[in-house]
């Protein structure tokens, strides 16, 4: 087969970057392991954000997204987001996506930790996922230049562009591909990802040569549901905190400023006795939040009338393929990467709430754009990967040995896992003697300020990791 593109991976990123590589004439071809509209993307609570109020900027917003990146956000990163957020929300609606409004006919924009603006916009209360996706995959079946190919997995890059699906040794040659495939938040076994989620493409990535970074920094959101048969790690959006829900110890207090940034509110759960809590919102509107409350009611809990109990759990690895601000991988020619399998710098230490909707689709079209510019494909070499899923032992290690704290000796026993993005992520926990954001270690317990800028780096010829400078271009 022959595409001017091959996207692989139908999350927003990747449907995003076909349609745009689509619309500007391209041939593309989009790789889904699921069907459409039923990939990760699909059951984000939480939206995307964008200065779109008269009361806010995209300096505000960049403001807020170093701040909560703690000293290790790559500015310029940061600066094409903020920038950017505002022109692919506008496309969005452009290609039918409806967001909720006011009484006025007005985006109506919500709260998040870290943010000091209402910026999140949102599509039938915390169903912004289900509904954009919806959107984009239609808007994708029904494009002439997008062939879809769902059910195929890849099981390697072509080294003079294109891919190799799994199943039937089909090659897609192509100008390029790039890699959507979401990010590695199932490694652990508390999570509220899907179960693919465990990095398959970081995996190809690195067999094609490129550098990964940052796989220390793992993101627990606070407010994921524990203890309740059926809904064990069914995520609680922060929106709702937004609205005014609060969090509550054992004895009924409020011991946290809810809408601090993701990993504050964490670690102060984590810290309590039994490491869990109760989240009340018994005073938000429920229709503002219909799916939440009907999945906790058909559990058997009302959030109405009483608190849901709640911990953290893994919910997104700020770490991924190092790229630039289009997207490209760095070290593997006609590779690119974006969405959560990306690092460009931009989340830092910790993800700012929403930011991750808005990077799918600012670098989804950039990275769409800059892969067209490739020469035409070549014969060439296949590289090939094992991207088959990890053991329940190694989850259930993962989860054990790189939690919320880690100590030397519990990442020593993972960093001898038979798994190899295991492995990774404990040699860079290790590598890092600090504690920064998302990665917290039992034996630095502070931040160190010569770590400022510095990012984890894992060449694909070790696993031993080095420290590096990122500038802010």
């Amino acid at each position: 087969m022959r595409s001017d593109l091959v996207v692989v991976g139908a999350g927003a990123a990747g449907l995003f970057a076909a349609l745009t590589a689509a619309r500007a004439g391209a041939r593309v071809t989009l790789v889904s392991a699921r069907p459409l509209a039923e990939t990760a993307s699909y059951w984000a609570q939480g939206g995307a954000a964008a200065a779109l109020a008269v009361d806010d900027s995209p300096a505000i917003h960049l403001e807020d997204t170093l701040e909560a990146g703690r000293g290790l956000t790559k500015r310029s990163a940061a600066e094409v987001l903020t920038n950017e957020a505002a022109a692919r929300v506008r496309e969005l609606q452009d290609l039918g996506c409806q967001f909720d409004a006011d009484r006025h006919g007005d985006l109506a924009l919500g709260l998040e930790g870290g943010h000091r603006r209402r910026r999140i916009i949102h599509a039938g209360g915390s169903a912004t996922g289900r509904r954009i996706l919806r959107t984009l995959s239609a808007a994708a079946a029904e494009h002439r230049n997008i062939t879809i190919l769902e059910g195929e997995r890849v099981a390697g890059l072509l080294e003079g562009g294109g891919v190799l699906l799994r199943d039937d040794h089909r090659q897609i040659q192509a100008r390029a591909t790039i890699l959507a495939t979401g990010g590695a938040a199932a490694l652990w076994s508390r999570t509220t990802n899907p179960p693919g989620s465990f990095g398959s493409g970081l995996i190809l990535g690195r067999a094609a040569g490129a550098q990964l970074a940052d796989l220390e920094f793992t993101q627990f959101h606070p407010t994921a549901v524990v203890g309740l048969p059926g809904r064990e790690g069914f995520l609680i959006s922060e929106a709702v905190r937004g609205e005014g829900a609060t969090l509550h110890d054992a004895d009924g207090e409020r011991f946290v400023d809810e809408l601090k940034p993701r990993d504050h509110v964490a670690r102060s759960i984590f810290n309590l006795p039994g490491q869990k809590a109760e989240l009340d919102m018994t005073m938000v509107d429920p229709k503002r939040f219909p799916n939440i409350v009907e999945a906790l009611q058909q559990a058997g809990l009302d959030p109405t009338r009483q608190r849901i109990p709640v911990a953290p759990a893994s919910h997104y690895v700020m770490g991924g393929i190092v790229t630039d601000l289009d997207g490209r991988a760095t070290g593997a020619p006609r590779l690119y990467a974006v969405g959560e399998c990306a690092c460009t710098g931009l989340h830092g230490a910790n993800r700012l709430a929403s930011n991750s909707l808005s990077e799918c689709f600012v670098f989804g079209r950039r990275a769409a754009l800059a892969a067209l510019d490739d020469p035409e494909p070549t014969d060439g070499p296949t590289i090939t990967a094992d991207v088959s899923a990890p053991s329940r032992e190694t989850r259930t290690n993962v989860w054990l040995l790189a939690g919320l704290e880690r100590t030397q000796a519990n990442l020593e026993r993972l960093n001898e896992d038979p798994y190899p993005l295991a492995r990774l992520v404990a040699a860079s926990a290790l590598h890092r003697h600090e504690t920064r954001g998302a990665h917290g270690r039992a034996e630095y317990p502070d931040t160190d300020p010569a770590l400022d800028d510095h990012h984890t780096i894992i060449d694909p010829d070790t696993e031993t990791p080095r420290l590096e400078a990122w500038t802010a271009s």
